[in-house]
């Protein structure tokens, strides 16, 4: 660290930030919200930053704000496009379909909340089967445990929430044609 403070202001003449600056593994250093990965040194999210984002999707979904998913996924919409377009930048691509299944998981949770009372009804009215919409709303397991359920996940799907214009964080990407273009 002290030969390259002394390269960088004898030389370049810039002026070290000893608070802010250290030498490490690049795996073990973040900047600007981006680390590194062991293996293969791909540039992912760090885990500070995916802290940050999973509490503010905590904080917009949540379930006590009387707020229609309508007003929720478009305060959502706002915020994941800026978060992609930040992040998108990441060559891990996983950890963005983890917490796309996530978020979909937190409306869920939503909409079964909201429902209340009327969750057979609604069950219902989406083409979930009349035993399993009477087990899932009087099963005894809270929102967040059912939001897993098959009953949700037939009811809510993937496209209805691309309807409500909830952007994806992660989208399958085609696989590249080799040289002869197959």
């Amino acid at each position: 660290m002290a030969s390259i403070s002394r390269y960088l202001s004898r030389k370049l003449k810039l002026k070290v930030n000893e608070a802010k600056s250290a030498v490490g593994r690049p795996w073990e250093r973040k900047f600007l919200g981006f680390s590194f990965t062991r293996r293969g040194f791909k540039l992912c999210v760090s885990e500070a930053a995916e802290k940050r984002f999973k509490a503010k999707i905590r904080e917009i979904t949540g379930r006590t704000r009387g707020r229609s998913i309508w007003q929720v996924a478009r305060e959502l919409r706002e915020y994941l496009l800026g978060w992609k377009g930040y992040f998108g930048l990441s060559e891990v691509s996983s950890r963005f379909k983890e917490l796309d299944s996530w978020i979909r998981r937190r409306l869920r949770c939503y909409h079964w909340k909201q429902w209340g009372r009327w969750g057979y009804k609604e069950l219902r009215k989406r083409g979930v089967s009349r035993q399993l919409a009477w087990n899932t709303a009087k099963s005894a397991h809270g929102p967040w445990r059912l939001s897993r359920s098959p009953a949700l996940a037939f009811a809510l799907t993937g496209q209805y929430f691309d309807r409500l214009d909830v952007p994806r964080l992660y989208i399958k990407r085609s696989p590249r044609p080799n040289r002869l273009g197959t």
